[in-house]
């Protein structure tokens, strides 16, 4: 499957740590011939942290996508009856993200996406992040395995000594994984081996 020509959701939320890990996945999926439609929750619009200014983060995102970025509800709902995107990533995912997705929650222009890809039956893909996957958030990643159209990018404990409970995917499979998805497939295996990553 190629995605040359695809229109592509990609959907950032708030793991601000993992920014620099998906900014280059972004640009693959350019250069591999994806339009993409950049989407931000208002953690990532608002929010000041260590890791970059919410503005900045939003104008280099806008940058890497080629088009403004989609930060409300009201910006993401026509997504649906436009029937605008072939798919719908989410990356980084956060367990926030997780656990609302999960329980039907639709508060953020990210949520609100996913929302309207599932209606028109169409694929999310999920690339997850978060310390509590393994602890409360383990529940929804069940349930959302179990969710037609829902997919997620293979994932693996990256600090197991320090962060027992952490999950996150490989982004570098992104692109494989959206491929997959297009397909109806979820790419195999989804639990993988991960090199140790240091805490941030």
């Amino acid at each position: 499957m190629t995605i040359k020509g695809k229109k592509i959701g990609f959907a950032l939320t708030g793991s601000h740590c993992t920014y620099e890990d998906i900014w280059p996945q972004i640009k693959k999926l350019r250069e591999s011939g994806a339009e993409i439609y950049p989407i931000a929750s208002q953690t990532v619009a608002e929010t000041t942290t260590r890791f970059g200014v919410g503005s900045e983060i939003l104008a280099h995102f806008s940058e890497l996508a080629g088009r403004p970025v989609i930060t409300t509800i009201v910006e993401a709902e026509p997504l649906g009856p436009a029937k605008l995107l072939d798919c719908l990533a989410v990356a980084p995912c956060t367990g926030n993200t997780l656990a609302k997705l999960a329980n039907g929650i639709t508060d953020t222009a990210v949520l609100m996406a996913a929302k309207t890809q599932l209606r028109n039956g169409k694929p999310v893909i999920l690339a997850v992040s978060t310390n509590d996957a393994l602890g409360i958030n383990a529940r929804n990643i069940g349930t959302l395995l179990n969710v037609q159209n829902v997919y997620f990018v293979p994932f693996g404990q990256d600090n197991p000594e320090d962060k027992p409970r952490s999950l996150v995917a490989d982004m570098e499979l992104i692109l494989p994984a959206i491929e997959c998805a297009l397909e109806n497939r979820q790419m195999q295996p989804v639990l993988i081996e991960r090199s140790v990553r240091a805490v941030k």
